[in-house]
């Protein structure tokens, strides 16, 4: 088993079957910061990573969504030929759930829950078709927004554009405020789905970036629920942090689509950037 390759994400993102509940991948360096001055690599998008995994999981799904995904991050994966082993806890006629770990040299990098199921179809009853959705976030149009330079690794494959009030630390004059929105979309055009939304709840700047704390700040713990099966068309992603102390900060995500629906949402656990 493998993916059709039609682009950089794409590329990142494809696994093979090697056997039963086992597939190969290596994580992608252009999907990672770039490289810092001291010559460090840089860690890959831990977003990208997990969408990966995703697919290992899908391909034995017997539901065709992502329905919720909880991740924790043991270790930082290198730009070197990984595994991820699935194995299927329940399979059900809604949800199934699986346990999948992305793993080198015989040590889990990152370890998840995965729980299946589906987002489109007729609705069965009453409960499935109860419907209601908060507003959603207010942007500036995009053509008003700044651009994150296209300054090498994930800036060259992804086009962010992000409101000017959350954008101040672009100019090193941070808003003072934890909190990050935009929009989001691959540079050569492909448009989201169930792996892209994986790696937008992760996409953006840190929220801490906002109160001046630019640097790498690793997660630690993310939950992340994929809500609908987005349109085309770019992302608008709406970030914001309750509380920083410690070194440690969190961070909850709202995506919603071209279609002013709410496609993802998620929280996660990281460490301020040093």
């Amino acid at each position: 088993m493998g993916v059709t390759a039609t682009g950089a994400f794409d590329e990142a993102t494809a696994v093979r079957r090697i056997s039963d509940g086992s597939y190969e991948m290596c994580p992608d360096p252009r999907f990672a910061p770039p490289t810092p001055a001291a010559g460090v690599p840089a860690p890959v998008n831990g977003g990208v990573l997990i969408a990966a995994m995703l697919r290992a999981v899908l391909d034995t799904s017997p539901h065709p969504h992502p329905v919720v995904t909880n991740a924790h991050f043991l270790r930082v994966p290198r730009a070197t030929p990984a595994q991820i082993t699935v194995t299927w806890l329940k399979h059900g006629k809604t949800t199934a759930m699986a346990k999948a770990s992305l793993i080198q040299d015989d040590e889990a990098m990152i370890e998840t829950m995965i729980a299946t199921g589906s987002l489109t179809g007729t609705p069965a009853g009453a409960a499935e078709a109860l419907s209601w959705t908060g507003e959603p976030p207010i942007l500036p149009p995009l053509d008003e927004c700044i651009e994150v330079p296209a300054a090498g690794g994930i800036n060259g494959q992804v086009d962010m554009r992000l409101d000017p009030a959350t954008a101040g630390w672009l100019d090193r004059n941070p808003g003072g405020f934890p909190e990050m929105r935009g929009y989001f979309r691959l540079r050569d055009g492909r448009e989201p789905d169930a792996y892209l939304l994986a790696f937008a709840v992760d996409g953006l700047p840190p929220v801490v970036f906002g109160l001046g704390a630019i640097g790498w700040a690793p997660t630690v713990e993310l939950t992340w629920h994929m809500r609908a099966v987005p349109a085309p068309g770019p992302l608008r992603i709406a970030a914001r942090c309750r509380h920083v102390s410690n070194g440690w900060f969190d961070e909850e995500a709202e995506v919603w689509d071209s279609a002013d629906r709410l496609v993802a949402q998620s929280r996660q656990l990281a460490r301020v950037g040093r």
